[in-house]
């Protein structure tokens, strides 16, 4: 049985993720922090705080085994690099540490197709920074998904992300499964089962895995 942490819970692929967790037998309880309250349910622990960090400290209270980190933030709703910088990488790292120290053995990182410490890019760029540092941690058993476009119902706008959707699904049949959207359900159910079933070493997920799971 698995007593799952879940970051990013009130987001797209967090959400998702929250749903599958709660109906799956192989997980015992769900230690889901987040900003703001979640709908109540028997296997869900909601600490709430505006800053996440402040939570750090009862990561060895929970008793967690396995961890999916789903957080993420867009560089609009950031409003700068260092906030964006905070929440994709500062945040997960800092969990992962802490979550490790106290015996987890399982995590799982939703990344980001073109993650890498060296791209030109900051997104792309952030996101390989966290994929490079959370392997150093020391998990036993490390997922790291890199979707690519990611398919789902938002609470925010992102007409930038939009669009491009839009454009993957109406060429998707010209297009390779490299490039086809990835449900956020999809994901989340990958997620689940790298830490119901966790393989040891670090392993990568790329986007056509995630389309042929679709």
């Amino acid at each position: 049985m698995v007593r799952l942490l879940l970051l990013g819970a009130s987001g797209l692929v967090g959400g998702e993720a929250l749903r599958a967790a709660l109906e799956d037998r192989e997980v015992e309880g769900v230690i889901a922090p987040t900003r703001k309250a979640l709908p109540l349910h028997p296997k869900l622990t909601n600490p709430v705080s505006p800053e996440l960090e402040s939570l750090l400290s009862a990561v060895a209270g929970w008793s967690v085994n396995g961890v999916i980190c789903a957080l993420g933030t867009t560089m609009a709703r950031a409003g700068s690099r260092a906030a964006f910088h905070r929440v994709d990488h500062d945040l997960p790292l800092s969990f992962a540490r802490a979550a490790h120290e106290h015996g987890a053995q399982a995590f799982c990182l939703v990344s980001s197709i073109g993650a890498s410490p060296a791209s030109r890019f900051f997104y792309a760029r952030t996101k390989g920074e966290t994929e490079r540092d959370i392997q150093y941690v020391g998990f036993a058993c490390l997922t790291i998904l890199r979707p690519m476009i990611i398919e789902g119902d938002r609470e925010e706008n992102r007409i930038a992300e939009s669009i491009v959707l839009n454009l993957a699904k109406g060429l998707g049949a010209f297009l390779g499964p490299r490039f086809k959207v990835n449900p956020a359900s999809t994901i989340a159910r990958a997620a689940i089962d790298a830490i119901v079933n966790p393989k040891q070493g670090v392993h990568f997920v790329y986007s056509p895995e995630l389309t042929a799971r679709s």
